[in-house]
């Protein structure tokens, strides 16, 4: 059995390498930014979903939006796909599990609205079900992936790839991300 020193220290040094290989992702972020911007700037949307780890990620992300981040200033609209627990068990019951976060596309995704989707191995059918239901309906797509992207890898207009073997690490590394998305934000939009 591994003490709790030990186990920390290994988690430290996971996080920092984990955290390091982001600055990789320059080029991919820059154009998540600029599509959240375009979005948001001119009356769109934003969409999230994900699993368990990743929803409570995707709803306080949205919350961002729709609050604040750090600073004070308009509203903008975000909808988190795995908050209402009702159409999700409705959406789950009539027409089966993976296509709960599509259905959701389907009614609230417009062109020019942007879909975040979150999964850290990159199969879970539901999130790959709402990427395809979105490019039918030319809503924009961005995905933060974990490991080698699974069957979500290319389907996606901006992909964020934290490659790694552990799920806590990956979730950590796409929060990281989304909050410098978030920051980024504060700047680039208009403020009232």
């Amino acid at each position: 059995m591994r003490d709790l020193s030990s186990i920390l220290q290994h988690a430290v040094d996971e996080s920092i390498a984990n955290l390091r290989s982001l600055a990789e992702l320059d080029q991919q972020l820059r154009r998540a930014a600029d599509l959240i911007a375009q979005s948001l700037g001119s009356g769109h949307q934003l969409l999230l979903c994900g699993n368990g780890g990743s929803a409570a990620d995707a709803a306080h992300i949205a919350t961002e939006f729709v609050v604040r981040f750090t600073d004070d200033r308009r509203p903008y609209p975000a909808i988190c796909f795995s908050s209402d627990g009702g159409l999700l068990t409705a959406a789950a019951n009539d027409y089966g599990f993976d296509e709960i976060f599509a259905r959701q596309v389907a009614a609230y995704g417009r062109a020019g609205d942007v879909l975040i989707c979150l999964t850290t191995s990159g199969n879970s059918r539901n999130v790959t079900r709402a990427l395809e239901e979105a490019r039918k309906r030319h809503v924009q797509t961005i995905s933060l992936l974990g490991r080698d992207g699974g069957s979500a890898k290319g389907l996606a207009d901006v992909e964020l790839l934290v490659r790694g073997e552990t799920t806590a690490r990956i979730q950590e590394a796409h929060k990281f991300l989304l909050h410098v998305l978030c920051e980024a934000m504060e700047s680039r939009l208009p403020r009232a």
